[in-house]
């Protein structure tokens, strides 16, 4: 059996996801049965393709990116661009950073997650080895919209999380062996503003992106947000009693004997005590998880990740 995770981030969670494969890899005994890591998902900022989330003021070099590709690469990791941004447009396409970042990923190994239909024909053209997500930005309704999105030359299509736990329309999916399961989800159930909030990301997203590299030091005005509906700041443990979570005992009794077995953790943006209790409460053995946060938490501290003020 193999039950692949699928972990966020690439730039901000990069300690703890390489801390986390190799804890998988000397200490399996740590783990539930057949956890395997098969991706690391995100984007190198400014990246002005970006979306879903916006990426947080900062800059990588050509020596992170490509330290960081090898490293998951050499490892059997994935790594996965969410180039998701709703609002590309032609001169986009251009863009100098996007297209480093890919000609660096673009080893027959590694993967984009796309909605812009402009964005994905040009990595199809330009980056044939990229391998070609369809994103769960895209809202697609029900059975027949899911069916359809799988005839396409798509490597993997992530669902819509408003799927979760609706299992007769899910075993009607006719390749569940492609099909990607966001199980924590922190947006509320069927948000009337989600399309509205992808959009508003991505247009932030180019903005963050064009001042970053301008190298402008004063703060960025972004368009703001004012739908009130919508509650942010969710933990892991608020989510537990939407009907989009998936529980790890949802993963093993009922997912997986359907056939699933590719499972997308949120968290791009998480402080890092979360990203620390999402990894442990889906991957890690009930009698272990105490452990595995110590160490997690002990060994983000020597790194200087978390720092640990005398009162």
């Amino acid at each position: 059996m193999e039950v692949n995770f699928f972990l966020p981030g690439l730039r901000r969670n990069y300690p703890i996801n390489v801390t986390f494969i190799r804890l998988l890899q000397e200490h399996p005994e740590f783990f539930r049965e057949g956890v395997k890591i098969g991706a690391c998902f995100g984007e190198f900022p400014p990246s002005l393709w970006n979306g879903g989330r916006n990426s947080r003021p900062d800059m990588c070099d050509e020596k992170f990116i490509n330290t960081c590709i090898k490293t998951m690469n050499d490892m059997g990791v994935q790594v996965r661009y969410t180039y998701t941004n709703v609002c590309i447009e032609e001169e986009d396409l251009s863009d100098p950073f996007c297209n480093y970042c890919l000609q660096a990923a673009h080893n027959g190994m590694n993967g984009v997650i796309v909605v812009s239909p402009l964005l994905e024909a040009y990595v199809r053209k330009n980056f044939p080895k990229m391998h070609i997500i369809s994103s769960t930005c895209k809202c697609i309704k029900g059975v027949e919209g899911v069916n359809a999105e799988l005839e396409k030359d798509y490597a993997m299509v992530v669902l819509d999380y408003n799927m979760n736990n609706k299992f007769e329309e899910l075993e009607k999916i006719t390749d569940k062996d492609r099909c990607e399961i966001l199980v924590n989800a922190l947006c509320a159930p069927n948000c009337p503003a989600r399309a509205a909030h992808y959009k508003l990301i991505s247009e932030n997203q180019k903005i963050i992106a064009k001042s970053m590299r301008s190298g402008s030091k004063e703060p960025v005005p972004l368009k703001p947000w004012d739908f009130k509906g919508c509650k942010g700041g969710r933990n892991m443990y608020a989510i537990t009693g939407s009907c989009n979570y998936v529980s790890p005992e949802d993963i093993w009794e009922k997912y997986v004997p359907m056939g699933f077995k590719h499972f997308k953790l949120e968290g791009r943006t998480d402080s890092i005590f979360n990203v620390i209790e999402i990894y442990c409460h889906y991957m890690i053995k009930p009698e272990y998880q105490g452990k595995v946060r110590f160490m997690l938490y002990d060994r983000m501290e020597q790194l200087k990740i978390i720092q640990v003020n005398m009162p």
